[in-house]
């Protein structure tokens, strides 16, 4: 027999999943449905299916627990609502299925609910795209196996996800010590555990948790992230490039418009150690290019000291070495940029798909966007560029500035450093290489022309050159976090 917890839990589903039958598989308005754990009224957003092919976002909605999760003013409950959950994935020729245990739902009711879902799934597939998997949905029954097989697809082994969990372990260890000499207790049992994997799943946890108003939580993390940096020696290390990246960037601004690869080429050699060598390269990369390391070769082969000849061509050696990961990463992000436009196209309305996928619309994106309207446009292919003007039109018709310019207009707007931190903080997902392009391009801009601007233009490139420092400083922190 069924509980009444698990028949109201039951009752309550069915309920919505009439109501909003027109709504099914979509992320639905809030609902009014009980608390799982005190059963009284609460509101919460219901989403049944997760279908990667027409909504990139989805998979990274599940996978970080932020999907389907409701907080109770009254019993301070703060987690996911039980719902049914259809994930599909046509890249990854993946179907799966996941209901609860605790709704207790019938295996004729399962196939009820899923079989309808699975046949809109279906149809909305471009006839060549429907192959054997869609015939065969794989049913899970725990949420945990249901994200390793997802994860297993992206080649994460039960291993690394077993490391994860020890990771986030460690986390609510932290949290949960009863003060700052008990955390620096645990952090010193095993230094080695705080390295780039655990900072990057810390910072993703303290955004979650930002994210999903749980302020407390997100305070608390707040304080615990300044330790770990203060106390690690992971955490040193970001502090340490931090401040590399700040005196790489003011021997740069420092030269302005006499800026030459030769000057550029000096400021690397004079580098104090290897963080402020690697800092210049990456605020530099576009000038890193053949004539310059030509320059440094003739330097190298015109040294007569055999030492000294060996420093520049092994200066030479991690500058190439660096240039290659950082073009390695732009690379990837442009595949990344590129696969997300390519599954719009693939969508029977690409407008509607466009238009619920405004927010991955960064500079990246827009960037490949032009290059693929480019190609088509040169390769005269008229079925691509119809479907990519598509895409343009609804961006055009989106209202509001660029997401980069709003946000700088935040950053430009915030009074002290403490309200500039925390418009950071609260943005952090859209501090990115293009943003800071964005604001390196606009200080850049005054640099050799001081005694030209108006005192109310001086007044604002040196606010963007404060905005710009402290940008500079979170995105380098960051980048370290992973």
């Amino acid at each position: 027999m069924q509980n009444s917890y698990e028949s109201n839990n039951f009752s309550e589903y069915n309920r919505l999943r009439v109501k909003n039958k027109n709504d099914e598989g979509k992320t639905m308005p809030q609902q009014q449905i009980a608390c799982p754990q005190c059963r009284q009224p609460i509101v919460a957003n219901i989403e049944l299916v997760f279908d990667v092919s027409s909504d990139p976002s989805a998979k990274q909605r599940l996978l970080s627990g932020g999907a389907n999760v409701a907080h109770c003013q009254t019993c301070g409950y703060a987690g996911q609502v039980p719902t049914p959950i259809i994930y599909h994935d046509n890249e990854k020729e993946l179907l799966l299925t996941f209901f609860p245990p605790e709704l207790a739902i019938p295996v004729n009711e399962q196939e009820r609910i899923a079989g309808p879902q699975i046949k809109k799934l279906t149809d909305n597939l471009p006839p060549e795209k429907r192959k054997g998997y869609l015939l065969n949905p794989q049913t899970f029954f725990t949420f945990e196996s249901m994200i390793e097989r997802i994860l297993g697809a992206d080649g994460v082994t039960p291993e690394m996800i077993k490391a994860q969990k020890d990771r986030v372990g460690l986390v609510e260890k932290l949290i949960t010590a009863k003060d700052d000499e008990a955390r620096k207790a645990l952090i010193q049992e095993d230094q080695s555990l705080f390295d780039e994997q655990f900072f990057g799943l810390f910072g993703q946890l303290a955004q979650a948790a930002a994210a999903s108003g749980q302020v407390e939580t997100a305070e608390q993390m707040k304080s615990l992230e300044q330790l770990l940096l203060d106390e690690t020696e992971y955490g040193r290390n970001i502090q340490s490039s931090m401040k590399e990246m700040e005196a790489a960037s003011q021997s740069l601004k420092a030269l302005g418009e006499g800026l030459t690869r030769e000057k550029l080429l000096d400021l690397i050699l004079d580098a104090p150690n290897e963080m402020r060598e690697q800092a210049l390269v990456s605020m530099a990369r576009q000038g890193l290019d053949y004539e310059f390391f030509q320059i440094l070769t003739n330097r190298a082969e015109a040294e007569s000291d055999a030492e000294k000849r060996k420093q520049l061509e092994d200066t030479r050696e991690r500058i190439l070495n660096y240039v290659n990961e950082i073009d390695r990463q732009m690379e990837a992000r442009l595949q990344q940029a590129q696969g997300f436009l390519l599954s719009l196209l693939e969508q029977e309305n690409i407008a509607a798909a466009t238009q619920a996928n405004l927010q991955n619309f960064d500079q990246g994106v827009v960037q490949a966007l032009e290059a693929m309207l480019h190609k088509a446009t040169e390769e005269k292919d008229e079925v691509l560029l119809a479907k990519l003007q598509q895409v343009v039109a609804v961006l055009q018709q989106a209202s509001g500035p660029l997401p980069e310019y709003e946000l700088l207009e935040k950053l430009i707007a915030a009074e002290g450093e403490e309200a500039l931190a925390q418009v950071i903080e609260e943005n952090a997902e859209k501090i990115n290489d293009e943003l800071l392009k964005t604001l390196g391009g606009i200080v850049a801009q005054s640099q050799g022309h001081e005694n030209e601007l108006s005192a109310q233009d001086k007044e604002m490139f040196e606010r963007m050159e404060v905005v710009y420092s402290a940008v500079l400083k979170f995105s380098m922190k960051k980048n370290m976090e992973g």
